[in-house]
């Protein structure tokens, strides 16, 4: 049994995430802004904690984190406004990051994106690049941290079915595609699997078994 807490609690793809380690009796403690969606939240048998990651120093963040033994980071200002996407995609990101180290957690997931990092290619003008910038710039910071990280980069997300089953690596192609269900799998799975340590891992739906594909 583990101890993990999840920022970005109430995102789609952490109130898929929660269920299923709670369902293998890890005690998941989630973390969220909006106090209206305790409720939703506790329903994933999480402990629900509301705090805003984008107002919290290094310090609060690091005795939020305290006596846990995994961080994953599924936070997100969900794009549209860049001030806020540097704000938490980058800046609150780097912040938890630095928090785990202090706080003494070294275990830490991060769900970043297919195609993340300096070399992103998505131009200036787009409304994707500040996304693209503050990812690549958080992904680099947790590479650096004396941490035993994994990054995670899905294509892109739909609302279908779980289906058990992706493809890592390859070419990122337009098709590429991942229901965020299974992308909470391959959370989990990389949780269970050390073997992920220190590695970047990209994926589409594909038809391997998560647990074999991360191996």
């Amino acid at each position: 049994m583990s101890n993990v807490i999840v920022f970005g609690g109430h995102g789609k793809v952490a109130l898929l995430l929660s269920p299923i380690l709670s369902g293998r009796g890890d005690r998941v403690t989630s973390v969220f802004r909006n106090p209206d969606h305790a409720e939703e939240v506790a329903a994933t048998g999480a402990e629900p904690v509301v705090a805003d990651i984008e107002a919290l120093d290094v310090a609060e963040l690091a005795e939020l984190i305290s006596g846990n033994d995994a961080v994953v980071f599924s936070a997100g200002a969900g794009g549209g406004n860049p001030t806020r996407t540097y704000a938490v995609d980058r800046d609150a990101a780097i912040r938890v990051i630095d928090a785990a180290a202090q706080a003494g957690v070294r275990r830490f997931v991060m769900v970043s994106y297919f195609g993340a990092g300096p070399d992103h290619g998505v131009p200036e003008d787009s409304s994707f690049y500040p996304y693209a910038e503050a990812k690549a710039a958080a992904d680099a910071h947790l590479r650096a941290a004396a941490l035993d990280w994994t990054i995670l980069g899905p294509s892109r997300l739909t609302l279908d079915p779980p289906t058990g089953r992706v493809a890592v690596g390859g070419e990122r192609t337009a098709s590429g595609e991942v229901t965020r269900a299974d992308v909470a799998a391959v959370i989990a799975a990389s949780l269970a699997d050390d073997g992920t340590v220190g590695r970047t891992i990209e994926f589409n739906n594909g038809d391997t078994p998560i647990a074999e594909a991360l191996r």
